[in-house]
C-alpha cells in the first residue's frame, strides 16, 4: 500500500544545505520525489543518525568540496517500497540501510570509492524518500528499531573495521577515547569477543554509563590530564594493545605513550583540534602500528550485521528528535552532550 501511494505522491520533505555556513544553513524544502530506475531501490527512510562529519559539512569545515545544494547525513534506514527493473538483492517490505560509500562493496578502498560518500560526494538519506542502487544496501538486524539501524552505517562500519582488521581476541586491552559513537560501538565489540575496555571521558556520569556497558577502566581526562600513564598504570605497566583514537593531533601523542610496544593505534577522528600532529619516533622506536580508518566496505558491514543479530546486540541511541527538530539535533551533537548516537525521527 505505501508504494502504491507512493507513486502517485508529487513531492517529499528533506533538508538541504545550499551554503555550508553553520547549522542554521539546513533548510527544510520540498522536492519532487524520486522514482527507482533500473538496478535502483526506492527506500522510505524512517530515521536517520548524526555523525561529526555531518556537522563538519554544514560548517563548511569538511576537507572536501562539497557541490551544493547537497542533501546531507549519511546514515539512515528505512522500508524499500519500490524496486525497478533487475534488482534481485532486495524486495518491496525489507527492512535497509545504506552504505557509507556506494561503490565499496569489498576489498581494499580506493580513491574512486570516496566519490560516492553518501551525504557529502553526492546527496544523502535526510529525506523522505531516496533512491540507491542495490548494490549500496544492506538489510538490517530484525530485532532493531529503525533508529537504532540508523546508526550503523558510519559509527557502527567505522568501529567494526578499526577492531577486526587486526587481532581482536580475548584478553587484550582496547582503549576507547570518548563516549561518541564510534567509540561505544568500540566498546561493545570489544566486550563481545571478550577484550577488556578502558574509556576515557570527561564526565564521571558518562563513564559510569560506559562501565555498565562492560568497561572496565575508567579515566577521566579533565581530573586526569595524563590520562596517557593512567592507562599504562591500569595495563600493568606493559600500555594498551589496541587504541581508537577520535582526537586526532589533539591526544596523538598521549596515544603514542599509552599504547603497547608492537600495539595499534586506528586513528579516526578529528575531536581534538587540528594542531600540528606529534613526532612520529615513537611509532618507530615502539613499532606501533598507526592506520586511517574512513568507514568501511558492504562486506564489512554485512559481518558486522551478522555478529550484531547473533548477540542480539543493541546500538546505544542517546536521544531521538523530531523531523523539525533537525537545527537542534545538530546543536545537541555540537555541544558533545550525548552518549552514543543522535537519532532524528522521519
Amino acid at each position: 500500500m505505501l508504494a502504491h501511494f507512493f507513486l502517485y505522491s508529487n513531492t517529499m520533505k528533506l533538508y538541504e544545505i545550499r551554503e555550508a555556513s553553520g547549522i542554521d544553513s539546513l533548510i527544510r524544502v520540498e522536492r519532487e520525489a524520486p522514482k527507482a530506475g533500473h538496478g535502483e531501490v526506492l527506500i522510505r527512510v524512517h530515521a536517520v543518525s548524526l555523525n561529526y562529519r555531518d556537522l563538519m559539512i554544514a560548517q563548511g569545515r569538511y576537507r572536501r568540496e562539497l557541490k551544493l545544494p547537497l542533501i546531507p547525513m549519511s546514515d539512515g534506514a528505512g522500508e524499500v517500497v519500490e524496486i525497478g527493473p533487475g534488482v534481485t538483492r532486495v524486495k518491496p517490505g525489507d527492512r535497509v540501510a545504506g552504505i557509507f560509500m556506494q561503490t565499496w562493496l569489498s576489498g581494499e578502498v580506493s580513491p574512486y570509492t570516496q566519490r560516492a560518500a553518501l551525504g557529502g560526494s553526492v546527496d544523502g538519506m535526510f529525506a523522505e524518500y531516496v533512491v540507491l542502487n542495490q548494490d549500496g544496501v544492506v538489510h538490517i538486524p530484525s530485532h532493531l528499531s529503525y533508529e537504532e539501524a540508523s546508526t550503523l552505517p558510519c559509527a557502527g562500519v567505522t568501529a567494526w573495521n578499526a577492531l577486526t582488521t587486526w587481532t581482536l581476541k580475548p584478553g587484550i586491552t582496547v582503549l576507547a577515547q570518548g563516549t561518541g559513537g564510534v567509540s561505544i560501538f568500540g566498546l561493545q565489540f570489544a566486550r563481545l569477543a571478550g577484550a577488556r575496555v578502558i574509556v576515557t571521558s570527561s564526565s564521571d556520569q558518562k563513564l559510569q554509563r560506559a562501565a555498565d556497558l562492560g568497561a572496565a577502566g575508567l579515566i577521566n581526562y579533565k581530573t586526569t590530564a595524563d590520562w596517557d600513564q593512567k592507562a599504562v598504570e591500569l595495563t600493568g605497566a606493559i600500555g594498551v594493545d589496541h587504541i581508537i583514537e577520535v582526537g586526532g593531533p589533539g591526544t596523538i601523542a598521549r596515544s603514542m605513550n599509552a599504547v603497547r610496544v608492537g600495539g595499534r593505534i586506528s586513528l579516526i577522528g578529528l575531536l581534538a583540534g587540528a594542531e600540528a600532529l606529534a613526532s612520529p619516533m615513537p611509532i618507530l622506536g615502539k613499532q606501533i602500528q598507526v592506520q586511517g580508518i574512513f568507514v568501511g566496505s558492504r562486506e564489512m558491514f554485512e559481518a558486522m550485521n551478522r555478529a550484531i543479530s547473533f548477540h542480539k546486540l543493541h546500538p546505544v541511541v542517546d536521544k531521538v528528535f523530531a523531523f523539525d527538530e533537525a537545527r537542534d539535533a545538530f546543536r545537541y551533537l555540537e555541544r558533545g552532550a550525548h552518549f552514543g548516537k543522535v537519532v532524528i525521527r522521519i
